[in-house]
């Protein structure tokens, strides 16, 4: 028998943008709900994103890069180290499961929201009928309705790819053996952490990039570095390459063997691996929700169409995280979720500046940017300030002889304002920061020379490519201020 049971929020999701919700929601005294299917609580992140493949890369990075240390002071016996794919995944399991249950579980437990367990469809304008799962038949009601149900990989229609077995960023975490051999179809961030991933566990990795460099979507100098360093340390990186079929190898499905055939320019090719790993993008889990019967609209990659406060065109409905579409990040959609319970019940305008959201490729080197890229400029303005300086000429970089990389500033033509910055290298991570509140509040080149700066550090890069534009930055000493 169906059950009833209203609340002042009920959300669709238990994801970043769902928690962010409960958060602001309790804080304003609102009673809440959750109706999660899918992944467990906690959504990608925490799941299957962001903490399973950071801790995979750490583990892959311990394992690749000590024996190709640059000192001659320390040497290692063998070269060649031992890894346990197996027992990183139970590593990788343990620490999921301890921040779900920490971070979540209990995090909702606390504020006295209840979860509902099943596949969840909006029935009415605020309505919500759970589906399947131990609570089917269930409707929620709420005076507002969240819409948070994340996203997940998205499989370009290729040749061939219906029949064939293949790993995506989320089956590959069930998988308790290292692959031999892969071909990776995709050139974006994932592809680009999972491949590192897999080849410093062992594998051999191929991918294929249609486009002219990896991170087709971010400034052309960081996809073109990123792509030599990977090539330095021995991962096959084709550019401009189109994928005309998948296939399993002589048709023997046992085989484990798959090819992949490939035009390149005016050029057929053919790639041989023991697994195809695909990573074509992400699609916002929208489908067969409701969204249409109560006047919600998506647009044509599904994501759903809301205004700049995250109002849908149901007024009662609000929607926020990957479902909206890019910037698909979880610190926005926490962001995202936090403004949409703010506008919902304090008709706040809360709203958000995509402009100075920064992007980080957790790769070594690691890439990140935050604002305008010089062709953006260019279009815009019809001319571009930029400077690049390379972290081969950073004192920092220099005295670790990690010299992989470089950051490049673009400012206002005329009011010297920073309004992009763009970096590839060690710590990149962690000198974004500081690129993305100059962007932010409008600090201009000479706010940022001015500004004394820790030395020896990785983030003078940023402020030595501000001082490109006063000076000829070849031409100075180390700690000229």
């Amino acid at each position: 028998m169906a059950t009833d049971h209203s609340y002042d929020l009920v959300i669709l999701g238990g994801g970043a943008a769902a928690f962010a919700a409960i958060t602001e929601a309790e804080r304003r005294n609102l009673s809440t709900a959750m109706v999660n299917t899918g992944l467990p609580l906690g959504g990608t992140c925490v799941n299957v994103g962001c903490v399973p493949s950071k801790h995979l890369l750490e583990v892959g990075k311990t394992a690749f890069e000590p024996p190709r240390n640059p000192f001659d002071a320390v040497a290692y016996d063998d070269d060649q180290p031992r890894t346990d794919w197996s027992a990183a995944i139970n590593e990788k399991d343990s620490i999921v499961g301890s921040l779900r249950e920490q971070n979540y579980v209990n995090v909702a437990d606390h504020f006295g929201t209840d979860i509902y367990e099943g596949y969840g469809r909006l029935v009415d304008d605020t309505a919500i009928e759970v589906i399947g799962g131990e609570d089917a038949g269930t409707t929620i009601t709420g005076e507002k309705v969240l819409i948070a149900t994340g996203s997940s990989p998205h499989i370009e229609p290729i040749d061939g790819i219906e029949s064939m077995d293949y790993e995506t960023s989320e089956t590959i975490l069930e998988r308790r053996d290292c692959p031999e051999s892969v071909v990776m179809i995709g050139g974006g961030y994932v592809a680009l952490e999972w491949g590192q991933i897999l080849y410093h566990m062992g594998a051999d990795v191929t991918l294929l990039q249609r486009s002219s460099h990896v991170l087709s979507g971010m400034e052309g100098q960081l996809g073109r570095e990123l792509q030599r360093c990977f090539e330095a340390d021995g991962i096959e990186v084709v550019t401009d390459a189109t994928v005309d079929r998948v296939r399993e190898e002589n048709g023997d499905a046992s085989s484990g063997t798959v090819s992949v055939d490939v035009t390149v320019g005016e050029e057929s090719r053919t790639y041989t691996a023991s697994d195809l790993f695909v990573s074509t993008g992400v699609r916002p889990n929208t489908d067969d929700t409701g969204l249409v019967e109560i006047g919600i609209e998506t647009d044509d990659s599904g994501a759903v169409v809301v205004d700049e406060t995250f109002q849908t065109a149901n007024p009662d409905v609000y929607a926020a995280g990957d479902c909206i579409g890019e910037p698909m990040l979880e610190t926005v959609a926490a962001k995202e979720g936090n403004h949409a319970v703010t506008n919902a019940f304090g008709d706040e305008g809360a709203t958000i500046d995509y402009h100075a959201v920064p992007k980080v490729v957790f790769t070594s080197p690691e890439v990140a940017a935050v604002g305008t890229t010089e062709l953006e400029y260019m279009d815009e303005h019809g001319t571009c300030t930029c400077r690049t300086v390379k972290m081969e000429d950073v004192p920092k970089a220099k005295a670790v002889e990690d010299t992989r990389g470089l950051v490049q500033v673009v400012k206002h033509h005329e009011t010297d304002e920073i309004v992009g910055v763009h970096m590839i290298g060690p710590r990149a991570a962690d000198m974004i920061p500081q690129a993305t509140l100059a962007v932010k509040f409008g600090l201009t080149i000479d706010d940022i020379i001015d500004t004394i700066h820790p030395f020896p550090t990785f983030s003078e890069a940023f402020k030595h490519a501000c001082q490109a534009f006063r000076r000829d930055t070849s031409k100075m000493s180390c700690c000229v201020e």
